[in-house]
Order: C-alpha cells, then sequence, then structure tokens
C-alpha cells in the first residue's frame, strides 16, 4: 500500500484526536473489552478510516479507540484484520504504520495463541520474547519506500528487551499482591505465526515444538514487522486460550478462546494498564 494511502489515514485519525497517543496496543481474539475501560474516548469504525480494511472474525470489534488509559493517551485497535480473511499483508500492517505516522513509539501487541508446551496449560499469559514467521511470506516483500523504513531492517531484537524487563516484573508485583508468591502471572516464550484459518495438526505442533516454538497463532508478526521496520518498540503478550493438537484429544474451536479471553480479561486489563502507566511515565 502506497505512502500516501498510509498517510491519508493518518490524517483522518489524527482528525478526531483530541490528544497525542505515543502508546499503540493491538487486541487480539477475546481481548477487545480492554478498550472500553478508556476514559475520554473517541470511537472510530473501521469502515470510516481511509483505505483500512474491515474486521470479519468473531471477537473483533473492527474499531479504533483513541481515549486514555489511567491518564495516559492511547490508540486502540479492537480487534485486527488478519491475512486469513483474504487480505494482503500491506493492509494487514497499514494500522500499524499510521500510527507511526501519527507520532507512536510504543506498540503493544497482544493475541490468543495455542500452548505447544505440554507442561502449560489454557488460562495463562505468555510474554513474546521473539517469533517464528511460518506464514509463507514476509509483509515486506515488494518494492521498499524508505520513508516508513530500511530495504534490510534489522530483526534481533523485535521484541524490545526492555519492555519486556519492564511487563515481566509488573506481572511478579502482580502476583505477589494477590498472595501467589513469586511466581509470575506471565512466563515468556516464542511464538510461532502460521497463516490460518485452520488449527494445526498435531504433526505440526510436534514439528514446530522441534523449531523451538512455545505457542501457535495466526497474527502479530506482521504487525511486530512493520513496528520494527518503522523504528518502534514493540512488546507481545499471548492469552492462552487453548493447548495445540495432540496435546489432548480435545478438539480446537474458537468458542474455546472467546471463552478463555473473557475469563483472563480481569489480570491481562490490570498488566495493560500498570505496563501503560510505566511506559507513559517513561516517555513524559
Amino acid at each position: 500500500m502506497s505512502f500516501e494511502k498510509i498517510s491519508e489515514a493518518a490524517e483522518y485519525i489524527r482528525s478526531r484526536c483530541k490528544f497525542q497517543p505515543k502508546i499503540a496496543l493491538v487486541l487480539g481474539s477475546g481481548l477487545g473489552a480492554f478498550a472500553d475501560t478508556l476514559e475520554d474516548s473517541t470511537v472510530i469504525s473501521y469502515d470510516e478510516i481511509p483505505n483500512f480494511a474491515r474486521s470479519t472474525v468473531e471477537g473483533h470489534a473492527g474499531k479504533l479507540v483513541i481515549g486514555k488509559s489511567r491518564g495516559v493517551p492511547v490508540i486502540v485497535q479492537q480487534g485486527r484484520f488478519h491475512y486469513y480473511e483474504g487480505y494482503d499483508m500491506e493492509q494487514v500492517m497499514l494500522p500499524v504504520r499510521a500510527f507511526s505516522l501519527l507520532g507512536v513509539e510504543t506498540l503493544i501487541l497482544t493475541n490468543a495463541a495455542g500452548s505447544i508446551r505440554t507442561s502449560v496449560s489454557a488460562g495463562t499469559l505468555m510474554l513474546i520474547r521473539d517469533h517464528i514467521n511460518l506464514m509463507g511470506v514476509n509483509p515486506l516483500r515488494g518494492p521498499n519506500d524508505a520513508r516508513l523504513g530500511p530495504r534490510f531492517p534489522d530483526m534481533t531484537n523485535v521484541y524490545d528487551r526492555d519492555l519486556q524487563t519492564l511487563v515481566y516484573g509488573l506481572a511478579r508485583e502482580m502476583a505477589a499482591e494477590r498472595g501467589d508468591g513469586a511466581e509470575p502471572l506471565l512466563w515468556r516464550g516464542v511464538y510461532c505465526a502460521l497463516s490460518g484459518p485452520t488449527y494445526e495438526t498435531p504433526s505440526e505442533i510436534r514439528m514446530l515444538r522441534i523449531l523451538g516454538a512455545d505457542a501457535v497463532g495466526m497474527s502479530t508478526v506482521p504487525e511486530a514487522i512493520a513496528a520494527r521496520h518503522r523504528g518502534m518498540r514493540v512488546v507481545g503478550i499471548s492469552c492462552i486460550s487453548n493447548v495445540a493438537a495432540g496435546i489432548t484429544d480435545a478438539p480446537i474451536n474458537h468458542e474455546e478462546v472467546m471463552e478463555m479471553g473473557m475469563k483472563l480479561s480481569g489480570v491481562f486489563q490490570e498488566l495493560l494498564e500498570r505496563t501503560i502507566t510505566r511506559i507513559g511515565a517513561e516517555q513524559g
């Protein structure tokens, strides 16, 4: 998608902003309730924004919410659009690129994912320390516009290490406050992205485990790459909504994913609010 079309989307969003957000969030399946907690918010349907695609999946409201979380201005994608919905990668990346043109410096990515670890059950949170892209396409394929970033962006540190340390520490604080001892509310792992929309086979899950993946999903990686291409700081959190195929004999379905997202919403929202507060304080 051309720089001009990205700019057009960004300018429309800017015209609806009451303040300047430097933090953006993308909320995954079943996790959109956080956007409803924002104060002094402006809600924009995706179909109002020039060149934005539409969310077609249950659990993705298809709204952009600009508001404040504990006084910190944020811009929130309440639901994303996915490659498997039939959109090309440039459409999937457009919101993140538009946010960067608005002056957003930090991107918080969230998703629902399946656990590949046999020792980890559904109902936990995973802090993404790295990713494996098995979607079959690199989102930066094609002509490079230097206004969006370099031709060959470095991916050594996609998920900012300082932000990982911050989120992990906040999770430990929350666990201690709840009387859960020193155990954190989330663990660190590698997220693997496949194109979907089918869930993986047991043989595919065994392969992914050998490759070093800890959780698997159908999103996040294109947005993370687009953000790093633009020089933004990225942190990612997965809601482990199910165990992957073959770990148990139970079938996997989207309703289970949505239900687990709702069950984790309280802890998830509290962690996001604390993270935003700390990042906001650091940004000044």
